[in-house]
């Protein structure tokens, strides 16, 4: 087998199991499935938003999708990893089967198509856009669309960012088919920029340090004393020489002490006789 034939098999087992896949898990919510070939085997990862009943009760049911697996399709050791899809209102699968089911219960697909938007925008998705075809009020198929947000049409971001979901509604006039494109929140557009405004860089810190002492001034010099002349030292000899000497002062105490005062007899008056 060539090269291009080994690859167109392998895209059409993986179509055929992911189809089958949707047809046994669909009470389950199934959201998708990754499959993976590894020298072990075939490592397939099922996303569900109920894990649970994808297992079965004792894991009965998950036992007998990999015995089908590996007889249908004819799978080298197929493992299967059930995984919980998260929001399944950003999931586009599960929000086809949501809508396809509302159809068939008998909702208007106005109403089922505007409230399934608003869930997923609700939800915060950065666009969503619902297509429902098929014979919706008449004999004549016809089809209608809504969009919310943004959404890419072509290029790679369409194939890589964009999460499809396709479903379909069986209806007594026929089948309708709902699809479900969504952009979740966290996807970042290659055409999404923002312009940034540069900031001047902060200025240095410039550390206050404590002020230096005052430098103590140094003493002035005491001035010289002027040379005095031989008359002036005469006339100063002279007149110091003919200044009185003051008396000696004798002190108060020595005075008091060699002269001792009088003593003063004091003759008390008789006292009145009483008649």
């Amino acid at each position: 087998m060539s090269v291009e034939k080994k690859f167109v098999a392998e895209g059409i087992t993986k179509a055929l199991v992911d189809e089958y896949l949707a047809v046994e898990l669909e009470r389950a919510g199934y959201g998708g499935m990754v499959m993976n070939r590894t020298p072990m085997g075939t490592q397939i990862t099922v996303y569900a938003e109920k894990p649970g009943m994808v297992i079965g009760k004792g894991g009965k049911l998950i036992r007998k999708i990999t015995r089908d697996l590996d007889r249908k399709f004819h799978l080298d050791n197929p493992q299967i990893d059930v995984q919980d899809v998260g929001r399944g209102d950003l999931n586009g699968r599960v929000v086809a089967n949501r809508l396809a089911s509302s159809l068939e219960r008998g909702w208007y697909f106005r109403k089922a198509g505007q409230s399934m938007m608003r869930r997923v925008m609700d939800a915060g998705a950065l666009g969503c856009e619902i297509v429902i075809s098929g014979k919706l009020t008449g004999p004549r198929s016809r089809t209608e669309k809504f969009i919310s947000g943004y959404i890419k049409h072509s290029g790679k971001p369409a194939i890589d960012l964009v999460d499809k979901g396709y479903s379909v509604a069986v209806k007594k006039l026929g089948v309708i088919g709902c699809q479900v494109r969504i952009i979740p929140p966290e996807v970042r557009l290659p055409d999404d920029f923002q312009i940034v405004q540069l900031q001047a860089p902060p200025a240095p810190e410039v550390k206050k340090s404590a002020p230096a002492p005052a430098p103590v001034p140094a003493p002035a010099p005491a001035p010289a004393e002027a040379k005095k002349s031989d008359l002036d030292q005469l006339l100063e000899s002279e007149s110091s020489a003919t200044e009185p000497k003051p008396a000696a002062e004798v002190p108060v105490e020595s005075v008091a002490e060699s002269a001792p005062l009088p003593e003063v007899k004091v003759e008390s008056e008789p006292s009145a006789k009483v008649e």
